[in-house]
């Protein structure tokens, strides 16, 4: 199933029942007094958040969402019973906006649930308007409309450190290495089409798609996938020692990163790692380190092929994580 972080849908909460006019029928007296009961109200419309995150590709042929009417009143003053509340899963990490008023709301704990359309009221029966000065009453009203709005939802996953960096910096085969996660991995850029998750002694790790220069403004695989990078705790950006310039590479990464919504990203905890340090000499590595102590970043190297650089990094993101 193809991984899906867009959804746009329409919804609407359930209409209020109908009051209704009804009359008390007693032996010698077949109009005895007004007994229509009140329509029930209309269901309601909640988003609750579920730990899911391929939810939103079942529901790409299910565009429209209605919560149950409420129910006509009936007589003997017996109200009409209400419509069910509908719930739509959604998500943890989920973004959702009403089209049409622009209200927003963010899902970020297991359960959490929203209500987002209100049902309409059930209508008044004929025995709601008895009074003094009119004791048979032949009035009723009608249930009113739910709410209905169009929502958009954007998932922006919710994980504990992103791995960023330009395309084939090695990042799908870091997360394979440190979680055991099935992550696709080629010698060529753009393998990662949709971003990966992996646990690691209960922190959550996503494998960011490769970025380039543009695509804060939709180049390349676009700015859909630096939201994924939004609500992570700890960037951990990764550069290729293989590279003709690291420092380039990380310039370009970063500039993106700036560049999205306002430089909310260059503002998390952020530290290096330089992979694929079997590529280089020993002395390369050094250098690079110092480069990097020079410009104020903690940094790392590791090869997915070293077995005790791997562990040693593990140990690394945890101490990292645990501070932040």
């Amino acid at each position: 199933m193809a991984f899906v972080d867009e959804l746009t849908f329409d919804a609407a909460a359930g209409k209020g029942g109908d009051g209704v006019e009804r009359w008390l029928h007693e032996k010698g007296k077949e109009y005895s007094g007004p007994a229509g009961g009140n329509g029930g109200n209309g269901g309601n419309v909640y988003m609750r958040a579920v730990r899911d995150l391929n939810l939103l590709a079942r529901y790409r042929g299910e565009k429209r969402f209605d919560a149950p009417s409420g129910a006509d009143g009936e007589n003997s003053n017996r109200h009409g019973k209400g419509g069910e509340d509908l719930i739509i899963d959604l998500p943890i990490g989920s973004l959702v906006r009403n089209l049409a008023t622009g209200e927003q709301y963010e899902l970020l704990e297991e359960g959490q649930k929203i209500m987002i359309l209100k049902g309409g009221r059930g209508g008044a029966g004929n025995a709601a308007f008895k009074s003094s000065v009119n004791i048979t009453p032949e009035e009723s009203t009608p249930g009113a409309l739910g709410e209905h709005a169009t929502f958009k939802v954007e998932l922006r996953i919710i994980a504990d450190a992103g791995l960023v960096g330009l395309p084939n910096a090695g990042k799908s085969s870091l997360l394979n290495a440190l979680t055991g996660a099935a992550a696709k991995v080629a010698p060529y850029a753009f393998t990662t089409l949709d971003p990966n998750l992996g646990a690691m002694y209960g922190y959550i790790i996503a494998d960011i798609p490769g970025l380039i220069e543009g695509a804060s403004t939709g180049k390349g695989l676009g700015f859909r996938f630096l939201r994924h990078i939004a609500r992570t705790r700890v960037i951990v950006h990764c550069l290729a020692l293989d590279s003709e310039d690291v420092w380039a590479d990380y310039a370009t990464v970063r500039k993106e990163l700036e560049s999205f919504e306002n430089g909310v990203l260059v503002k998390k905890p952020e530290i290096i790692l330089f992979t694929k340090s079997d590529m280089v000499e020993t002395g390369v590595i050094t250098e690079r380190i110092a480069e990097a102590s020079v410009r104020g970043l903690q940094a790392y190297y590791v090869s997915i092929l070293d077995d005790t650089l791997v562990e040693d990094l593990r140990k690394g993101l945890v101490a990292v994580l645990r501070s932040n």
